[in-house]
């Protein structure tokens, strides 16, 4: 049986303007994550972004949804040796929580010995359960663009390619935000009118995405969440009124604080950096055409 395993996750965008906790984007920016049943007891190394979340012992997520699938399948590991290498920047509406919650659950999955049994589904069902909603852990898990929803039997989801002439730029503060604050802000309801609004630009947003970038400005107008935001990340929401003033389709990423601009003209990504300017932390990224990948680590 494989003991040690190294599980590489991609980071993602949830929302992308109108589609609120349903429509999510994965990036090429990624996170690396070894880990190894060997041994007793638990250790946990952490270099990059989050080098202070080290000190969780067994409340780290990686720990805790290893454990969680572990579970689930029946047993528990004799020792647990965990080594992170993160990229994706904490608290910024960049999925880092989500990425590390499929880290842990696929390296479960590929160190049990009845893990064969634990299906995408059933990863997806638990990382949901774990992260409260699908929309950043369905691009982890399966890159592309996403559209994950829930049903009675569980969440689902779907994967689309995003067209060759899309270029996501993520645009990062220093500042972090954490998802709780950002999801306080929101109303308990919203106009019908805004509803009705937000549902037609994220069909759109599809079509944008997959097949007609042209359309993406349109596409991104979102009227349900990020004004509602405003007060937790003010910065960002004036960057994206900025930018989208200027022709750019940009929006909040996640639950922010970081923006994520859709660029697809010639010379669109230069254009975004000169109107950025340097209080920002620019990432021109890929499209990540595949989900979290696992391979086995040689002993």
């Amino acid at each position: 049986m494989t003991q040690a395993v190294r599980v590489r996750v991609p980071a993602t965008s949830a929302n992308l303007g109108p589609g609120f906790d349903a429509l999510g984007l994965a990036l090429g920016l990624y996170d690396d994550v070894e880990v190894d049943v060997a041994g007793s007891g638990l250790s946990i190394e952490v270099s990059g972004e989050g080098e202070e979340t080290a000190g969780r012992g067994a409340d780290h997520l990686v720990a805790r949804t290893f454990r969680a699938a572990y579970d689930r399948l029946g047993g528990e590991p004799t020792g647990l040796r965990i080594r992170c290498v993160n990229r994706i920047p904490h608290a910024r509406g960049l999925g880092s929580s989500s990425a590390a919650t499929i880290a842990g659950i696929l390296a479960a999955r590929a160190l049990h010995p009845a893990g064969e049994k634990f299906t995408d589904d059933d990863v997806l069902a638990l990382a949901t359960r774990i992260e409260g909603h699908p929309d950043n852990v369905a691009p982890c898990l399966a890159g592309g663009l996403t559209i994950a929803w829930e049903t009675s039997g569980g969440a689902r989801m779907t994967r689309m390619d995003v067209s060759s002439r899309v270029r996501p730029v993520a645009l990062v503060p220093d500042v972090r935000l954490a998802t709780e604050r950002a999801r306080g802000l929101l109303p308990d309801t919203v106009p019908h009118a805004d509803a009705a609004a937000n549902a037609g630009r994220a069909a759109l947003l599809v079509a944008a995405l997959t097949a007609t970038p042209e359309l993406l400005l349109d596409a991104t107008e979102d009227r349900l969440h990020q004004s509602y935001r405003a007060p937790a990340m003010p910065e960002s929401l004036d960057l994206v009124k900025r930018l989208r003033a200027k022709g750019v389709a940009a929006v909040v990423s996640g639950a922010g604080p970081t923006v994520l601009a859709l660029a697809f003209r010639d010379g669109e990504v230069d254009s975004i950096s000169a109107e950025v300017g340097t209080s920002w932390h620019i990432h021109p990224l890929d499209v990540a055409p595949h989900g979290a990948c696992v391979q086995p680590i040689d002993q």
